[in-house]
């Protein structure tokens, strides 16, 4: 289940319209990216069934919002728009209905520019750095950045810039 994989190493961009309810939200707050419709709704209402948010929005909504504003929603079932989750920093970007697929499709494209080993490396060390300090986090080995470091995209990257032109990713 995409709520309960932690080391899935490539990104993951959830496209959002209509309403995004307890499970809906829960997968949308495992991507690493949310594109929204205006006209998006958002809510873990468990606590009005008796229920918690127990796939992951428990602990997941609370780090990727200010703590008290999520502990509300959680506590109370409360939507709030799409709109309003753009201003709490959950969602990347919010955009008409009919532009929908053009901008996840933009995002995805962007993404995809991008050096395979540098997003694999960030998606990894992003997420195991939120649990610590920054002289930890500092300090802390990573695996995928030993391998990206390594790599000849770490050569070709710079070497394309310089000659001002698309770099050409291997992977490797």
């Amino acid at each position: 289940r995409l709520t309960e994989r932690f080391s899935f190493s490539k990104p993951i961009i959830a496209k959002v319209n209509g309403y995004a309810l307890g499970g809906g939200l829960e997968l949308a707050l495992a991507c690493d990216i949310i594109v929204a419709s205006d006209c998006a709704t958002f809510a873990l209402p468990e606590a009005r069934l008796g229920l918690v948010a127990g796939a992951g929005g428990l602990f997941r909504l609370p780090k990727q919002i200010p703590y008290k504003v999520a502990v509300g929603y959680l506590m109370t079932g409360r939507s709030f728009s799409a709109a309003r989750a753009y201003e709490l920093g959950l969602v990347n970007e919010v955009v008409p209905l009919g532009e929908l697929d053009c901008a996840v499709q933009r995002w995805a494209d962007e993404v995809l520019r991008c050096a395979p080993l540098a997003v694999r490396t960030i998606k990894e060390v992003t997420a195991r750095a939120q649990t610590m300090d920054l002289a930890t986090a500092f300090a802390t080995s990573y695996a995928s950045e030993e391998k990206r470091r390594q790599s000849v995209d770490c050569i070709e990257g710079p070497r394309a810039f310089v000659e001002k032109r698309d770099p050409c990713w291997k992977g490797e």
